[in-house]
């Protein structure tokens, strides 16, 4: 698959790694080509730099650029991203954990609605990037799970292929319209773990007890 990737920060590094070691064709984009140059070398497996417009030449693009950033970008790339998968991985958190999209549009729908021909994944966000390092991440046993939120059935398809790739297992939650509630889950999660030092994976029973527990009597 060749992949895109806007963006030369840390998500870029640690997804892309994964991604190319995987098999596919990636193009690094950034404004400062030299900083795109030094990460296709350092993700190396014929990781190649380039601008951010021959990075929407493909049919996957990782939007890895800070919230607000992204949708200024994608939107000056809004004609060749059309018809391309795009995954966004930004949590619009801000001061005090709080999300910076209030109660409008999510960071992914203003992606979309940048780019309204594109079609738009949300993933990746809830984890630190030095998570998406592990080869693979594994918990207690259990590959991590990485839920995904989007409309279109080719792109969430892909999107699943490249979770797979990081050794992860791709999740499915939804629609583009539930992406609001994983950039609020990141929002809370962060707090917790960053802010009051909590086990935040803590405050979930297991599934077999999401309903209450089987035997009431």
């Amino acid at each position: 698959m060749r992949i895109g990737i806007l963006g030369t920060g840390n998500m870029a590094d640690a997804l892309g790694t994964h991604w190319a070691r995987a098999g596919h064709r990636l193009t690094v984009g950034g404004r400062d080509l030299a900083r795109a140059g030094r990460l296709a070398d350092r993700i190396g497996h014929g990781a190649r730099p380039g601008d951010l417009r021959a990075a929407a030449d493909a049919e996957v693009v990782l939007v890895a650029l800070p919230f607000g950033v992204g949708a200024e970008v994608v939107g000056a790339l809004a004609e060749p991203l059309a018809g391309r998968t795009l995954i966004d991985c930004a949590n619009p958190v801000g001061p005090g954990f709080r999300l910076l999209t209030g109660h409008g549009p999510s960071a992914a729908e203003q992606l979309a609605a940048a780019a309204p021909r594109a079609h738009v994944v949300k993933a990746f966000n809830l984890c630190h990037e030095d998570v998406w390092r592990m080869r693979p991440p594994v918990f207690d046993g259990r590959p991590l799970a990485v839920p995904l939120c989007g409309d279109d059935a080719t792109a969430l398809a892909r999107a699943s292929e490249l979770v797979r790739d990081t050794g992860c297992t791709p999740f499915p939650a939804g629609g583009l319209d539930r992406a609001s509630l994983l950039e609020a889950t990141a929002a809370l999660f962060i707090g917790l773990w960053v802010g009051d030092g909590a086990d935040a994976q803590a405050i979930a029973p297991p599934l077999a007890y999401a309903h209450g527990p089987a035997d009431k009597n």
